[in-house]
């Protein structure tokens, strides 16, 4: 999409500090770290939400939950332990319309979340 953030990020046509890639997804550094660790890992297929995810879009979903632990034991957060994090909707607190999850670490991270 051509007004997508994130398709733009995978794109290249806006810079991120990547941590991981492949030819389905990207791993990149948020740029408002919520802790020591923030990294968000998204399909490169632009897909809005969990909401609009599709039979053929499992296979990518699937790919994202194998390569967050390898990215956790890598940023040395895998033993301590990490929160994934997925917004959906407004209410959810979306605020990027390309499915996302946020892989957060390095600290304590306190429940409820807010």
């Amino acid at each position: 999409m051509s007004n997508c953030i994130f398709c733009k990020i995978v794109e290249k046509e806006i810079p991120s500090d990547v941590v991981y890639e492949d030819e389905k997804v990207i791993a990149f550094n948020d740029l408002e770290p919520q802790a020591p660790t923030h990294i968000l890992i998204i399909p490169k297929k632009h897909i809005s939400s969990i909401n609009t995810v599709k039979k053929e879009d499992l296979e990518v979903i699937a790919h994202i939950f194998g390569i967050i632990p390898k990215l956790a034991e890598e940023k040395g957060i895998k033993e301590s332990g990490y929160r994934v994090v997925n917004n959906c909707g407004n209410d959810g607190g979306q605020t990027v319309g390309h499915i996302h999850f946020h892989i957060l670490g390095g600290r304590s991270l306190q429940w409820p979340p807010g």
